[in-house]
Formats: structure tokens, sequence, C-alpha cells
């Protein structure tokens, strides 16, 4: 492989900033095209008037692979969520915690009217399990649905009514249960190991984060500039045309959302079909305590948004001093407007805090994101597109060659750069 080569990265998206970044480190010339006029893709934070509103729910799972590899969580200044959550319905709230972690939270767990005993144990057995399973194994071998595979375990339809179709509700946006167990897994063995957390700044820290190395390395990002194709001329040269030029590469990496990367590569195993959601943000003065004791409120009834996020109580940069921050999730694309929803969040908390007043409850931001995650049934790991599968030197990072997630994203794009560079030394 010569210094000289060169490559393209199309998106800007947390896989193409890390592929880029370690094609960049190994001396490569690279230039990354991306779109919109900021890097990031599903991961953003707009701020307005005091506010940060990140693009929808997301987290930072601290004990993914890849995030403690590629991220200075230190540098990113992490506000961390508590462990378990609070389960919420009409007149009534209950906390469900982690006891190992959180002691002062073992007489709540304990007493959780809403978890029997015998779920409670069989939670201990199974994280006491996957915290000795290998995180390499868990997308090996046989699948079934979470619902079934909870069920095999003994799980009561009581602590899945309650716990997990919200809790798992916000992490897959499938309230069913019937996503692949191995995303379960995973991210029940990184919970039990680690925590979640958000960024003091919004979750548009990370790519900022990653868009500063990627730079320190010598690359260059190229924003508002969106590619229109893609063509292979020989084995060893590639043409990307894009709305400012176009660009000769010796390897070119396509990052973008998948039915973008199934149009520019034609690679018809990357995955388009969707599940989206409704992220709405809501702030109430800042006398309101709802004493969530910085857990998600997960919403056990029937009507409202899936689960509540205290944001400023997690991280009180989210919002001014004198004001808190909410958001409420709805899955799927609901047919209510704005208001609607809103009046819906309203309604719920008002039924969960029954004693206190929620005047001042106020609407303030929503995120429409139609395309959140890939879906992810049973089996369909085993299908995904691999990184080499186009034609040509023209290789794929995204979360769909892995899984949908901040992990599979960031693993994609070392291991798209990984095949450029062992490619390009032949």
């Amino acid at each position: 492989m010569q210094s000289t080569s060169r490559a393209i990265v199309v998106g800007g998206g947390l896989a193409g900033l890390v592929a880029t970044r370690h094609l960049a480190g190994a001396g490569l010339e690279v230039t990354l095209l991306e779109r919109a006029e900021t890097v990031g893709g599903r991961v953003r934070t707009v701020e307005r008037n005091g506010f940060r509103f990140d693009r929808g729910f997301q987290v930072l799972f601290t004990d993914y692979p890849a995030v403690k590899r590629e991220l200075d969580l230190d540098d990113l200044d992490l506000r961390r969520f508590s462990p378990g959550a609070t389960i919420a319905r009409p007149n009534h709230r209950s906390t469900l915690s982690d006891p190992l972690r959180e002691p002062s939270a073992l007489g709540a767990t304990l007493f959780n009217p809403d978890v029997s005993l015998s779920d409670k144990l069989r939670v201990a057995r199974l994280q006491w399990t996957l915290r000795r399973t290998d995180l390499e194994e868990i997308f090996r071998g046989s699948d079934e649905s979470i619902d079934s595979y909870l069920r095999d375990r003994g799980f009561s339809d009581r602590f899945l009514e309650n716990f997990v179709e919200p809790f798992y509700g916000g992490i897959t946006l499938d309230r069913s249960l019937s996503t692949s167990k191995r995303v379960f897994e995973y991210t029940f063995r990184t919970l039990a190991t680690g925590s979640i957390a958000v960024p003091a700044e919004g979750m548009g820290a990370i790519p900022a984060q990653l868009a500063d190395r990627v730079r320190d390395e010598g690359a260059t990002i190229q924003t508002g500039d969106e590619v229109e194709s893609v063509s292979t001329v020989d084995d060893s040269s590639v043409t990307v045309r894009a709305s400012n030029g176009e660009h000769e590469a010796d390897a070119v990496v396509v990052a973008t959302d998948p039915p973008t990367a199934r149009d520019l590569t034609g690679v018809d195993a990357i995955p388009t079909d969707g599940r989206g959601c409704v992220t709405q943000y809501y702030t109430l003065p800042e006398r309101v305590e709802l004493e969530t004791g910085k857990r998600l409120l997960l919403n056990a009834g029937d009507d409202g948004p899936n689960q509540i996020v205290p944001h400023s109580e997690v991280a009180p940069e989210y919002a001014p001093d004198d004001r808190i921050l909410l958001s409420g999730t709805y899955l799927g694309e609901p047919d209510a407007d704005d208001e609607e929803l809103a009046d819906r969040s309203r309604s719920a908390l008002e039924s969960w805090y029954p004693q206190r007043s929620l005047d001042g409850f106020e609407h303030v931001h929503t995120e429409r994101v139609p395309f959140a995650q890939f879906d992810q049934p049973p089996g369909i790991h085993d299908d995904l597109p691999g990184t080499r599968d186009p034609d040509g030197p023209v290789y794929l990072a995204g979360d769909y060659t892995h899984w949908s997630s901040i992990q599979g994203a960031m693993e994609s794009g070392q291991e798209a750069a990984k095949a450029v560079l062992e490619d390009l030394s032949r």
C-alpha cells in the first residue's frame, strides 16, 4: 500500500467518522463527504433557547466495546442515569433498580409490587449468566424473539408487561418484543456491567469528538456535499460523483443510511425496513419535583408515550436553571399531531403524579424520526451484508452490517477501514 492511496468516505455518521479516522491514521489521503451541513447522521443535538434536544431519545451504553475504544469518555463529561427504571401507571409509581450497583434502592426494589420475587431472582440469574458470556458469541448460534426467549426462562406476563415491554420498547422501538433475542442479550449484558449516559453537551458531542479526531489525523470533511453515484472504473479505481464535483479514489467506503447505501451500491441485502418514533420535549418550572431518581419513567399503562425521560435531572446542562426538561417517546409513526401527542403526555404525567401541579407544562420541540433503526426480527443478523459485498473497491460501513446500535455503527466503521487497508496492501 502506498502512502498516497486515496479514499473517499460517503456519509458522516458514526460509522463514516470512525472509518475515516482509521484510514487517515494509517496514512491514506481521505475525504469524507456528508450531505448535511453537520456530521453525526442520526446522532445529533439541537440547541435552542438554553435547551438541548437530541434527535430522538438516545443514550450511550458506556460498556459497549467500540465506545470504550473509539471515544474519550472523560472528555465527553458524561451524565449517568441511575440503574433500572420507575414503573408508572395511573396513581402508581414503583422503583426497580440493581441493588448491587445502587444499594440505596435495595428496599424499593425488593418490595416493588409490580415485579414478583420469582422474577427478580430470574433477573439476577440472567445477569449472572450473561456477565459470563462472551459478547462476540451472542450473535452466533440460534435465534428467537425476545418474548419467546424470556418466556422460555420462566419470566411472567406481569414482568414482561410492566417492565420489559416499555423498557425494551425504548431500546428496540418494538414493544411487542418481536425483535431478535440477540439484541436483548447484548444490551442486557452491557447494562449489567456498565451504565447508560449522555454527554453534558448532548449526544451531538459524540460525533463532534470523532470529527475532531478525524481532522487531527489529517483527513478532510466536506459537509453540504451530497453523493449522487459511486461507479467502479476498474478493480482499482472508483469515481464518486457528488453535488460539488467528481472524485477519483482507490477505495470508497459507503457509510450512509440503509436506503441510500442500497441505491449507491446495488447491494440488495442492505435492510431497508425500518422502525421509527416521535420524541417530544416538554418543559416545566424547576419547582416541580418529579422525584425520578434519575431513572426513566416507563409507561406500564395503555395510553401516552412509551417512556418519559427526565433529561435535566440527569444532565442539568440540557435546560436553563429555572426550567426542567422532559421528553416523551411514541413508537412508530402516530397519526396524531404534535399538540395531541403533547396533551397525551401531560395527561399521563398528571395520572402518575396526581398530587403534583403541572402548571407551566409546555411542549417545546418535536423530533419525528421515520427511520430510527432497521427492523431486527429473529435471524436477520445472519443475512446482513458484509463489508466487501459491493463490486470493486467499494466497502460498506453502517450498523446494518452488524446490528442497529451505536456499537454496531462504530464497529462497522473500524471493520470497513481494516478491509480497505488489507486490500490496498496486496
